[in-house]
């Protein structure tokens, strides 16, 4: 039994044979702002309250490509890599804007990173962009590549008047892994965990994701997040007193404030990277977004912790620690907040337009 429990642990936890970490990274998030208070007002005669106090919406001509290449260009503006470099151009979404067609060779295309480059698509619900990432994460610590580019991008939808409708935003992260030597933040060790469990899925010709409602919590997003994190944790021989931050996944604010308290993290070591209240539930960049606003304020010699969710159901945990690359880089392109303060509020008329709910035939 003793032997099993050792082979186990050291299963869970992946660290490639190179040193791998962070040399750019970049967010994107659209302008317009939906306030939860629209949607209860039109849904709920306004006796409902709402979640949070916003979510962000993409304009009619934006969609998971083009907020893609806008967070890419900013982590190369960070990294100040050529993108012809870049040896593989993934995006993880569950908005991609066509069902058969890559988003990833349009951002490669847009970017300069073609043509001798790996591009594809990813998916695994709001979970693609860490998956992604960790691919990246694998290919530069093989020596394959010595530079991978992973976004996390979403576009959400929710059926109009469920509760998804409150949370379902929009943002895009974009992350360039390389040698751990050019890092801005060093990738200590990641692990996952993964089960079948149908808490949140949409079939085929379906337009709007079909979810457990509170199933969603327990046994999905706690039992998958919690063992991901404990387990790195335990690898690693660390705590929660060991970090500076730490960023969950967010598909509402009680949730990744729940699993911080379980994990012994205190409310000042999430405040930054909670960004649901303020731009909703981003899907595939959730986690991440709050992972650039985390990098956008952190100091050399902080850890990080971050653990995403995906329906389905799955969570990647991800240790990092910044190094004094931090400081000459993070200017070098528009920091998160900036993007967050940058807003248009928009009532659910022009909501329903931008987001093509109301179909005439």
């Amino acid at each position: 039994m003793r032997m099993l429990e050792e082979s186990h642990t050291e299963r869970g936890n992946f660290k490639p044979i190179r040193e791998v970490g962070i040399v750019g990274y970049g967010a994107y998030v659209p302008r317009y702002r939906l306030p939860g208070t629209e949607v209860d007002r039109v849904w709920t005669d306004g006796r409902g309250g709402s979640p949070i106090k916003e979510k962000a919406v993409p304009g009619p001509d934006e969609d998971t490509a083009t907020m893609s290449i806008e967070a890419a260009r900013n982590a190369l503006a960070r990294a100040r890599v050529n993108p012809t470099e870049i040896r593989a151009v993934w995006v993880g979404s569950e908005s991609h804007p066509y069902a058969v067609k890559p988003t990833s060779t349009i951002v490669a295309e847009a970017i300069g990173a073609v043509p001798n480059t790996l591009a594809a698509d990813w998916e695994f619900a709001c979970k693609a962009g860490t998956e992604a990432f960790q691919a990246a994460m694998a290919l530069v610590g093989s020596g394959m590549a010595d530079y991978a580019l992973a976004i996390g991008a979403d576009t959400a939808q929710g059926r109009p008047g469920d509760a998804l409708e409150y949370t379902a935003g929009a943002a895009s992260t974009a992350f360039i892994l390389g040698p751990a030597e050019e890092a801005l933040a060093t990738i200590e060790a990641s692990c996952s965990y993964v089960t079948d469990t149908p808490d949140f899925f949409r079939r085929p010709y379906q337009h709007y994701p079909q979810h457990g409602h509170r199933f969603t919590g327990e046994p999905a997003y706690f039992k998958h997040i919690l063992a991901a994190a404990r387990q790195l944790l335990e690898s690693l021989g660390a705590d929660a007193g060991d970090y500076a931050a730490a960023v969950f996944h967010q598909p509402n604010p009680k949730f990744p404030e729940q699993a911080a308290r379980a994990l012994g993290f205190k409310p000042e070591q999430t405040r930054i990277g909670l960004l649901c209240p303020v731009v909703g539930n981003a899907y595939a960049s959730s986690a991440l977004l709050g992972l650039t606003a985390i990098l956008d304020e952190a100091q050399p010699g902080d850890r990080v912790l971050l653990v995403s969710y995906g329906s389905g159901a799955g969570s990647d945990a991800i240790s990092l620690r910044v190094t004094d690359k931090i400081d000459e880089c993070r200017d070098r392109a528009p920091r998160t907040r900036a993007y967050i303060e940058r807003r248009k509020p928009i009532d659910y008329g022009i909501y329903v337009r931008y987001r093509q709910k109301l179909h005439m035939h």
